[in-house]
């Protein structure tokens, strides 16, 4: 991913497969691919999704170079928030709900970059295995 292949927007309307619009201030990047923009709904300061620019509802249906950009944007939003974010983030939740079993609320697919922070729970270790709490503490 080229550095001149980040654009900002600023003013302009972005509108995205089944998000809709997405307000000026949420949009943190886009590329002829995908968008980086704030979760509405943030689990913690800083929650980012990065969400195909077409419309798609599962991991299977990118192709191998979105899949390449997907994992570019990934790094380019946490290095991103490494920097912007005051305190700045202790590591991150990285990942995606795949299906409606899988908790996927959006028929679109979506990646969840998560912010966390050290004491943000009493005990995080798990991590997402906590979905299925009763399988999430193995220790």
């Amino acid at each position: 991913m080229a550095a001149n292949s980040v654009e900002k927007i600023q003013g302009n309307e972005l509108t995205l497969p089944v998000f809709g619009l997405i307000e000026p201030d949420r949009v943190q990047a886009t590329d002829d691919l995908f968008a980086v923009v704030c979760d509405k709904f943030p689990i913690s300061p800083g929650h980012t999704l990065i969400i195909p620019r077409r419309p798609l509802i599962r991991f299977r249906e990118l192709t191998a170079a979105e899949k390449t950009r997907l994992m570019e944007w990934a790094q380019w939003a946490q290095d991103h928030l490494q920097k912007t974010l005051t305190p700045a983030p202790d590591g991150f939740n990285l990942g995606l709900n795949d299906g409606p079993a899988a908790g996927q609320t959006m028929p679109q697919l979506h990646y969840h970059v998560i912010p966390r922070y050290t004491g943000d729970l009493a005990d995080p270790r798990g991590g997402v295995r906590w979905i299925i709490p009763a399988k999430a503490k193995y220790w």
